[in-house]
């Protein structure tokens, strides 16, 4: 099959000056923009915008779904149209002008995702605050300092999340004063706000304060700041992404440009599950996405254990994952297989063999085998509703031999994107029936620019026969600076360039493949970053060690160590404890990590580490690192890929060992 490029370059490279600017690579942007980027509407100004005009169209669609819950069973899914989500939105609108708040302050939305979550957030868009999602992944103090940096006044939060809200004060009631409930709120809550100063609501409580009143809406554009994201900081505080409306509509743009072109588009008819936090980018544009469609949305319990039933009384089209979702139905499925005894087994790989040589042939899912898609893999078809055409990974990279697999037994397209809050989201997105793009983030989604910058010190050339360099992104979805942090924003933000820290290497069909982190900073598998320097300044303090060198991947969702004991220190622990042996025997014995272990344990609950920072399995090599292995350099600096390349089989072994 002749590879079809689906990029085409706008700019040339330039070469860069000797200690000074590094060297970049072409501007290339999707083929899909050739002609330019697609243009919104006029009438379409603001996020505001994207809702009115869905429920002017499709006043009866069906919006926001959830089950209803008879005898404490959970029944089928009952549907809000848009205009009945219209008519509470204006509502909920008026009760928030009604105590004051207006157009630029700080809203907070608190909780899993939910009608109410949504209908929080239209309100907001309506009246021109700014959106500012709290959620807690960020660590305990988090949604405080949130509060306070954001100066949010008024917060919308879940039930079973208030106490947590309540817990912020006092610091936060500085700038919080309003609390209003999804549901209802307890005598005890409303002494305790009280207590506290906050005024707090419950939900039908607050929509009956605009009754009888009418707000006009303030007039919107598109550069007026939607929503305040915030992103976890790779050191220190979160850092709260300024999004216009501009950067989401013309993501919108992009992604339904490239969808028409693929012959995906969505329609009304579409359904699509919310269960990935809202409070991110990745779900948050998909879902404003669907609404632009007036498609329909169907919302989870709440509970990862019993997503799959949500999955199947819903029947979604739309399935949007993590690669760890991805991975549990991934290893659901090889279970089921070994569990199925002998002919099962030969029926499915003589039909997974069959159907994937004819992907690669270049035929596409639904041609390469309708038998064994009718006979074998219907089932994994029902497993998710049977409706399914669309399965989109995002946030983190999936692995290749779980991506391939799905490719052929979920009877969907199943396509990798690439993005980060500060370019909106959705940047890059594989194309479906390309085989060859297993592995990368697909190419350029039709609404933004992107070169590559050379990366001198890790030996990455942008202008090399196979370019590499830190992934370079420009074009209206980015953001337009983090908030109150405008020496953060000039380090990444740099002559209208979004320099991500990620290294990408560009494929001869347009596609990219992320390769490195810039800085020695990477993501887990759920999507959380690790700072590593910092944590080994951390470790270090265990008096045990000399040295240490902590690893991660984006394929696992923990930490493992390659330590260097201090040899005085081991024998006389191993003395006080009977471990007998020479240094090279102690430091092989069980007993001797798992007391380096419980060591790096006490430091993390001493300095407040959070749980996916913690080191799981640990190596002890008696010899430290040195330069004649090449393990570090002259001034003793770590030399990271040289030490994953020596200790590669410690580090398998160590994965291998934890998933036992």
């Amino acid at each position: 099959m002749a590879t079809s490029r689906y990029i085409i370059e706008v700019e040339k490279g330039k070469e860069g000056v000797d200690g000074g600017t590094p060297s970049v690579g072409p501007v290339y942007r999707s083929i899909y923009a050739k002609d330019g980027f697609p243009e919104p509407a006029d009438d379409l100004v603001s996020a505001w915008d994207i809702f009115r005009l869905s429920v002017e169209k499709s006043p009866n669609n069906p919006m926001l779904g959830r089950r209803e819950i008879v005898d404490g069973k959970a029944g089928k899914y009952v549907w809000q149209t848009y205009k009945e989500v219209y008519d509470v939105v204006i509502k909920l609108g008026n009760s928030i002008r009604t105590i004051g708040v207006g157009k630029g302050e700080k809203c907070g939305i608190y909780g899993a995702n939910s009608p109410e979550w949504i209908i929080s957030m239209e309100a907001c868009n309506a009246h021109g605050l700014y959106c500012v999602p709290l959620y807690d992944t960020l660590g305990a103090g988090a949604i405080e300092f949130i509060i306070c940096h954001a100066e949010v006044s008024l917060a919308f939060s879940e039930e079973k999340k208030i106490s947590e809200l309540l817990k912020t004060a006092p610091n936060s009631t500085k700038y919080l004063k309003n609390i209003v409930s999804f549901g209802e709120v307890t005598s005890e809550q409303r002494a305790e706000a009280e207590r506290l100063g906050l005024t707090i609501y419950s939900w039908d409580q607050f929509l009956k304060l605009g009754e009888g009143k009418e707000y006009e809406l303030p007039e919107k554009k598109r550069n007026d700041v939607c929503t305040i994201m915030y992103t976890s900081g790779t050191t220190g505080d979160p850092k709260g992404v300024l999004l216009t409306n501009e950067s989401i509509i013309h993501l919108l743009e992009g992604v339904r440009k490239l969808l028409k072109t693929i012959n995906e588009e969505l329609t009304s008819k579409d359904v699509y599950l919310s269960y990935l936090p809202l409070a991110h980018i990745f779900d948050r544009v998909i879902e404003e996405l669907f609404i632009y469609e007036a498609a329909s949305i169907g919302f989870w319990r709440g509970d990862v254990k019993i997503l799959i039933e949500d999955i199947a009384a819903l029947k979604p089209t739309v399935f949007c994952a993590v690669p760890r979702v991805l991975e549990r139905i991934y290893n659901g499925l090889q279970q089921k297989l070994s569990d199925g005894g002998l002919i099962k087994k030969t029926l499915f790989n003589f039909a997974f063999n069959h159907k994937q040589k004819n992907m690669e042939k270049g035929k596409t899912h639904t041609q390469a085998s309708p038998l064994a898609d009718k006979v074998v893999f219907k089932k994994v078809k029902e497993g998710l509703g049977g409706n399914v055409r669309l399965i989109l990974s995002g946030a983190a990279p999936l692995a290749a031999h779980i991506e391939s697999f799905l490719r052929v037994v979920a009877c969907a397209h199943v396509l990798q994107g690439y993005g980060l809050t500060e370019s909106c989201g959705g940047t890059f997105v594989s194309i479906p029936n390309e085989l060859a793009m297993l592995g990368t983030v697909g190419p350029p989604v039709p609404n933004v620019d992107i070169r590559l910058e050379s990366v001198p010190e890790m030996g990455y050339d942008a202008l090399a026969s196979k370019p590499r360099g830190e992934v370079c992104i420009r074009g209206k979805t980015l953001f337009s600076g983090y908030y109150k942090r405008e020496d953060l924003t000039q380090e990444v933000l740099i002559d209208g360039w979004l320099h991500t820290g990620d290294v990408g290497e560009w494929q001869p069909d347009g596609a990219l493949k992320i390769i490195d982190r810039k800085k020695n900073i990477f993501k887990l598998s759920q999507g959380e970053y690790v700072a590593v320097e910092n944590l080994e300044n951390i470790y270090s303090h265990v008096a045990a060690i000399e040295s240490i060198w902590v690893y991660g991947n984006s394929y696992e969702s923990y930490l493992v160590a390659v330590v260097c004991p201090s040899q005085i220190q081991i024998e006389h622990w191993a003395k006080e404890h009977n471990v007998s042996g020479d240094f090279e025997s102690i430091c092989q014995n069980p007993k001797t990590k798992e007391f380096i272990l419980g060591e790096f344990n006490r430091v993390a609950k001493d300095k407040k580490l959070k749980g996916f920072e913690l080191i799981k399995g640990v190596h002890l090599d008696t010899v430290p690192f040195d330069m004649e292995r090449d393990l570090i350099t002259p001034s003793y600096k770590k030399k990271r890929p040289q030490l994953l390349k020596y200790y590669q089989k410690e580090i398998d072994e160590m994965y291998n060992k934890a998933k036992k």
